[in-house]
């Protein structure tokens, strides 16, 4: 018998089936056979018939419920199951399939009951405790759960579905490389194991061997071409590793295997983006969210996009879907501003509002304009609740009435009648209703003190005559594009000394400093950075300069908002969405220009033509010098 293939074993249990009509064993054998060979209509009409000939059959009744397991109906299964259990209560094995049925229906605390009374009736059942330990992780339980999979792989070790629940168990505990182990102990056991390569793969890419990672996937796909996973998380590996090309390949081989996949669509849409296809990436955004509308990821990226293009009424309300993933910092502050609920553009006449930094200091001083607008409406009391780098600098700003950390703010929550984050203000006021000018305007907004004025004053009188530029040419180390963003050294602006007549200030804070300290041979430059305490003090000492040359960072803000002329310099890829697209002026700030590095030059290149830019600005600069001189 064992040398029948199920076919040829199906027949010969037909015969005896046929031979014997009254046996209920006869149907239930031949239900057997009709299940391994995947006729599942037929399997469960041979159970039913098994029971309908002896209803305490527990094995046709056990049987029945596989196949409507197999067939996908949880909800006839599990009836069947608990059939079975009113037949024989110490079923290990119903309790055992009861609870896959049940954790199936997403009744994950009837399940783990379940599996626990399987294990309960045989104490040495690996495959119920790995299934416990599936579920106990599910339930955030992830102690018992490791325990609970460690038992089942004491009594099997070569269990290699027991090793992938363990280690996605011990990546909840962020023991990654104990996971990453967990992954290579189920490939040595089953090298052509789909789940352990890809397992394998991703948390090798979030302990960075993204090289390693890639081989994983690769080898997950090798075994399984059409897996969808693999195709989109390798997709988002080579995105990472700066192959937007080849990653938008895999997206769309994902998403003809499964047109309705959203999560494909949105990471297609973003490397579209990065490729500077935008009507492309616009589409695939907006086909994520036709698949499913509250796609917040998607949602957030169609409104960066289209911030980008100035399409700002669809976009400042796309724009709100930050506060919806968990991963962002935004999700976080209405938990933490408990009990003060955030506006929603109601009226604030006689309210108190507060006002909370939840974005960069560059997004804080860019939409500091709308303080005064705020207060304008009638607000009783307006406080923000910021950085410390930003008190003294936002104190100015007329209608702010105070000026606190966030620890105060949070802990006197109850006092405001409400919240908001600057960067809602557009939406929450309707100024996309009036145009553009009434949406970014006043772009000029800070006036230094004038204390702070005269003091870098002093500091800045040590320069010889001639233009005052500031320079920044790295941002904050920790921001998630600095590594194209930021230059590799001082040493880049070189070409900017031989611009005559010009005097260079360097305004770097953290990184950087010590390149500014000690500067190159023949790069003389008077370094005010490590001085610098604050905003405020950037904000005096670039009102007093003729120009600021920076990289993508909070100075292009403080330059732009003092009425400074500024001249920022754009990475290749990922450039915020503030400076928008195509553009070598700045709608936010009148006195900005930009200067955007293209990927088939380097960052020496645009020095280069920045420095023939300064000479010309040199020239303007001189003749409105003796333009002035002349008229007086």
């Amino acid at each position: 018998m064992t040398d029948l293939s199920p076919v040829d074993a199906e027949r010969l249990y037909r015969q005896v089936r046929d031979q014997h009509p009254d046996v209920p064993e006869a149907h239930n054998n031949h239900g057997v056979m009709l299940l391994r060979t995947g006729r599942l209509q037929e399997a469960e009409d041979a159970f039913r018939q098994a029971l309908a000939l002896r209803s305490d059959y527990l094995d046709a009744c056990y049987n029945l419920a596989l196949v409507l397991q197999a067939a996908d109906r949880p909800g006839d299964a599990e009836a069947a199951y608990r059939r079975a259990l009113t037949i024989q209560p110490g079923h290990a094995e119903s309790h055992h399939n009861l609870g896959n049925v049940l954790k199936t229906l997403g009744r994950l605390q009837e399940a783990e009951v379940a599996y626990r009374r399987a294990i309960e009736i045989r104490p040495q059942y690996p495959l119920a405790l790995n299934n416990l330990a599936s579920v106990l992780k599910l339930r955030e339980r992830y102690i018992e759960a490791e325990l609970a999979c460690r038992c089942a792989l004491e009594l099997q070790p070569r269990y290699a579905d027991a090793y992938i629940t363990h280690g996605t168990i011990l990546e909840k505990l962020g023991r990654l490389p104990e996971a990453e182990t967990a992954y290579r102990q189920a490939i040595a056991i089953r090298p052509d194991f789909v789940e352990g390569h890809y397992n394998l793969g991703n948390v090798l890419q979030t302990l960075g061997s993204l090289d390693m990672a890639e081989a994983s996937y690769r080898e997950a796909l090798a075994l399984r071409p059409d897996s969808i996973e693999v195709l989109n998380n390798l997709g988002g590996l080579l995105q990472a590793l700066g192959l937007p090309e080849q990653a938008a390949a895999l997206y769309r081989q994902a998403l003809a295997l499964r047109p309705g996949l959203s999560v494909a669509h949105y990471n297609l849409g973003t490397v579209l983006k990065s490729l500077d296809c935008f009507a492309e990436a616009e589409s695939e955004y907006r086909a994520a969210l036709a698949i499913d509308p509250d796609y917040s990821d998607a949602r957030f990226g169609l409104a960066t996009l289209l911030l980008s293009f100035g399409q700002y009424e669809e976009a400042w309300a796309e724009y709100e879907a930050r506060y919806e993933p968990e991963r962002f910092v935004h999700r976080k502050s209405e938990v933490v501003l408990q009990p003060c609920p955030r506006w929603r553009g109601e009226s604030l006449q006689g309210r108190s509002l507060l006002v909370w930094q939840e974005d960069g200091l560059g997004d804080m001083v860019q939409f500091g304009r709308y303080l005064t607008r705020l207060k304008s409406l009638g607000v009783s009391r307006l406080t923000v609740a910021c950085l410390p780098p930003m008190h003294r600098l936002l104190r100015s700003v007329e209608g702010v009435d105070a000026v606190v950390d966030h620890a105060d703010a949070q802990a006197r929550a109850g006092e405001f009648a409400c919240w908001t984050s600057l960067m809602s203000v557009p939406l929450r006021l309707g100024m996309v209703d009036h145009g553009q000018d009434e949406a970014l305007s006043p772009a000029v907004y800070l006036t230094p003190d004038p204390v702070l004025v005269e003091r870098w004053r002093a500091r800045l009188d040590v320069l010889p005559p001639g233009l005052r530029v500031g320079l920044v040419w790295k941002g904050n180390p920790k921001h998630h594009n600095d590594a194209h963003r930021s230059l590799p050294s001082l040493a880049v602006l070189e070409p900017l000394w031989q611009v005559p007549g010009v005097q260079f200030v360097s305004l770097q804070k953290g990184e950087g400093e010590d390149e500014a300290a000690t500067p190159p041979e023949g790069q003389p430059l008077l370094h005010l950075g490590s001085e610098v305490v604050d905003l405020a003090d950037s904000a005096a000492i670039v009102a007093q300069l003729d120009l600021v040359i920076c990289v993508d960072t909070a100075i292009a803000h403080i330059a732009g908002s003092v009425g400074t002329p500024c001249w920022v310099l754009l990475p290749p890829q990922d450039i915020d969405w503030r400076w928008m697209h195509g553009r070598e002026d700045s709608p936010w700030y009148p006195g900005v220009r930009l200067f955007r590095r293209s990927p088939e030059v380097d960052w020496n290149a645009l020095v280069e033509r920045v420095r023939r830019e300064a000479e010309t600005f040199m020239v303007v600069d001189k003749r409105a010098a003796l333009n002035a001189v002349s008229h007086r």
